[in-house]
């Protein structure tokens, strides 16, 4: 008669209570193959992130102009061409190579120049703030992952029908709105699944994706130098389309958050997808015995919480030492994220070529990120940020 299956975690092991995030990991082990797939493939989400983060530095970039007349008052000295007469000068490519020549806006104010990109940021400042919440509450982490750059792919591909700079504002505000949590979700699916050792070194992959994205651009847009603007969306566009589809199908959902909402056995199936136990550490014909039963979690983790935007205020206002400790990283997120943002964005002010000045500042990520993948588990997190800061 075959020996009975013998649930993996015996009584010894599960006599005392433990913490949801404990019991997953002593199912699914520390790290394995496929961990390794779902880590990847949710941080690929950072390409396509940092191509429309950063999309505006080639589509949104004054061309370079020339002299029609040399006999006119237009020479090279002359670095502004609204002094000049139309006759005088011309773009060295088609009007389309830009939004500001095909519309254009190359007389016009700052605000009018800079408000598309301004635009994509604050959908960035409510987006996190609105949907931030609904990953934790009713959609969970997969699905706000799919919906987030869903809406991206889609307000990309319409930002190609812009007939305006007012419209193609719009979208880059919804296209903003969307992407805002994509960073958070992709962060949270790559590091839950795999066991505690790894989770710094697995949490750091995302930025590798953000960097091979922006990387990227300079590269499409050197190719498509002399085209059209818009062929730089949809070239954009396509690809996050495919990954939607991919996210949809292939990427599991957080099990921690399914165990909270009470969907036990999808999250039980998960694991049983992903573990990276050897069969050596199992009973025998290698089988990992899962059940609801054998999940020493606390009652009150399986219930359902609602979560919002008020009751996370209200969480901060309860407990103050969240509230410090959120208003620093706030902080330091602030200094940080003006230079690494506003340094790429003002590329095109420069006299260098904008190419090679975008490929540059996206290759400075590299050694910044292979420094952290080693000492992101020797370092504390507040030394991390304290050197980040300088």
């Amino acid at each position: 008669m075959a020996e009975p299956t013998q649930p993996l975690l015996t009584d010894s092991n599960s006599s005392s209570p433990r913490s949801l995030d404990d019991t997953i990991e002593s199912y699914i082990g520390s790290f394995g193959w496929a961990q390794f797939l779902q880590a990847a493939l949710v941080s690929f989400s950072g390409v396509f992130d940092a191509q429309q983060t950063f999309i505006s530095v080639f589509t949104d970039s004054e061309p370079t102009w020339h002299c029609t007349d040399s006999n006119s008052i237009c020479h090279e000295s002359i670095s502004n061409i609204c002094i000049l007469p139309k006759t005088a000068w011309s773009w060295d490519y088609s009007p389309h190579v830009s939004v500001i020549s095909e519309w254009g806006l190359q007389c016009a104010g700052s605000f009018v120049k800079g408000l598309p990109e301004s635009s994509f940021f604050v959908g960035c400042l409510i987006g996190g703030l609105v949907l931030s919440t609904l990953a934790d509450s009713s959609l969970g982490r997969k699905n706000m992952l799919f919906l987030s750059c869903l809406v991206m792919a889609i307000s990309t591909m319409l930002t190609v029908f812009s007939p305006n700079i007012w419209v193609y504002a719009v979208l880059r505000f919804v296209n903003g709105f969307g992407r805002a949590t994509i960073g958070t979700c992709a962060l949270v699916l790559s590091t839950e699944l795999v066991g505690k050792k790894w989770r710094g070194r697995v949490g750091i992959m995302s930025f590798f994706g953000f960097m091979l994205g922006f990387l990227s651009l300079p590269l499409m847009a050197y190719i498509n130098r002399g085209s059209s603007w818009r062929i730089l969306y949809v070239w954009t566009s396509i690809p996050t389309i495919i990954y939607c589809v991919l996210v949809r199908f292939f990427v599991c959902e957080s099990p921690r958050w399914l165990f909270v909402r009470g969907r036990k056995e999808e999250a039980i199936s998960i694991l049983k997808r992903v573990a990276s136990i050897p069969s050596t550490d199992v009973n025998i014909g290698g089988a990992i015995s899962m059940s609801s039963s054998s999940l020493p979690f606390e009652e009150e983790e399986e219930k359902p919480n609602n979560v919002n935007i008020f009751t996370t205020m209200k969480v901060l206002v309860e407990k103050r030492w969240a509230l410090k400790r959120l208003s620093a990283v706030m902080a330091i997120a602030f200094g940080i994220g003006l230079v690494y943002y506003g340094m790429p964005l003002a590329l095109s002010n420069l006299d260098f070529n904008i190419y090679l000045s975008a490929a540059f500042n996206a290759l400075m990520d590299l050694p910044a990120n292979l420094i952290t993948l080693f000492l992101v588990d020797k370092l504390r997190s507040e030394t991390m940020g304290s050197y980040s800061w300088r």
